[in-house]
Formats: structure tokens, sequence, C-alpha cells
């Protein structure tokens, strides 16, 4: 029996609590003129919303997803996002891209690195792979800074297939990026890239380290041997 958006809404409210609410609004950078400006917490432990999720997901409409990604609770996003997942991994051609055209039209509510993280791959990078890529390239140029982190995440999808070449050509666009999450992120797929081919990773470097951003190139070398690391730390 399909469940309404307000019912899964009282489901999830009702599994929070004040005090982690509080904190997770400090960490995830929600005060005045932070990434998350505004947004609001009900204190879910991550585990609680994955468990109310494997109960309820088949029960939930892709309507009653956009409408959590429309509400007024990060939680809300999390929830809606994880079931979008598991029913895009699930489904057939016609719900995966039904699941990837509402993904795209709600970019703006994927508005947390966590949230891009834990769907971006999952859904736009592998509604792609055998199609054309450009896509991730005009968001990777993006002036909302959770495309462009979209964009990104969305390439973890081939470099697990060990295919790198979409990973390296988005780092690179985004190498000029001023926002830290992007230089994170960033740094962060390109760290995956040299656990499956350090020598690919190694030739980019030796192209672009001396430009990288610093917490991009740290995160990349972390893999690194230290003589190594320490060698291309030294170019930046």
């Amino acid at each position: 029996m399909s469940i309404s958006s307000q019912e899964l809404m009282s489901r999830i409210a009702a599994l929070g609590d004040a005090e982690r609410a509080r904190r997770s609004a400090q960490y995830f950078k929600t005060g005045p003129g932070e990434y998350a400006e505004g947004d609001r917490f009900l204190g879910l432990e991550l585990r609680d919303a994955h468990a109310l999720v494997k109960e309820l997901w088949r029960d939930t409409s892709l309507a009653v997803c956009e409408e959590l990604l429309k509400g007024d609770f990060h939680e809300f996003r999390t929830v809606a996002l994880d079931i979008m997942v598991r029913r895009f991994q699930k489904g057939d051609e016609v719900e995966r891209e039904a699941i990837v055209r509402m993904y795209l039209a709600n970019t703006a509510r994927v508005n947390n690195w966590d949230l891009v993280d834990m769907s971006a791959h999952k859904i736009l990078g592998a509604w792609l792979e055998n199609m054309d890529r450009s896509l991730l390239y005009s968001l990777a140029r993006s002036e909302l800074l959770w495309e462009r982190r979209i964009a990104i995440i969305s390439t973890f999808h081939y470099t697990d297939r060990r295919d790198f070449v979409d990973a390296l050509a988005i780092a690179e666009l985004l190498l000029g990026d001023r926002h830290d999450l992007i230089h994170k992120a960033t740094g962060w797929v390109l760290r995956e890239v040299g656990k499956k081919d350090e020598a690919t990773l190694c030739r980019f470097l030796d192209l672009h380290a001396t430009k990288m951003p610093r917490t991009a190139l740290r995160y990349s070398l972390e893999k690194f041997q230290p003589e190594r690391r320490k060698y291309y730390m030294a170019l930046r």
C-alpha cells in the first residue's frame, strides 16, 4: 500500500532528536553566509533514515519523493534521495529515466555535500554510462555549487570501472573553482583514480599540480607513498 508524503514526513520527524539537529546544523554549515544557509534539521541518525527507507521504499511513489525533496528539512531530502537510488537500481528503463528527470529538475534541492555524494554517481552517473556524457560538462560549468559537485561525483561510477576519461576532464575543468567543497570532491575523485591506476593520476598531476588548489592536491595524494606525496605537494 502506498504511503502519502504526510505519513512519511511524520515517520521521519518521529525519529528526530533536537540536540542532534542542533549539532547537524552546525556541522553542515547552515549559518548566515555559509553554503547551506537556512537549511533545517530534524536530527535523525543516518542508520535510522536508512532503516526507514529499507522498510518503505517500495511503497513510496516518485511523486512523494519529489514532495520530500521540496520539504523543509534536510532529512526529508536524505530519505527521498535514498528511495530514488533504490528505485533506480531496481527499476526498468522507464522508471530510471523518470528518476533522472526528477533528479535534474531538483538539483537545487540536492543542496549539501552529503546529498550529492549519496546520489549523483548512483543515479546520474549510472544513467549516463552508455550515453553521451556532455551533460556532466554542462553541470561542471554551472553557477550552482551543487550542480558542479554532482558533475564530478557522478564520475565515480566510471572510475570504479577503470574509465577515467570524464573524471580527469571534469577535474581539469574544476581546477579554477573557488569553493572548498569542489576542491575536496575533485581531490577525492582523483584519489580514486590513483587507487585504480597510480600512473594515470601521476600523469595528471605532472600537468596540473602546480595550479591545483592545495586541498584538491592534498586529497588526491592521500594514498601515495610519503616521498611521492611530498614531491607533489612541494610543487604547489
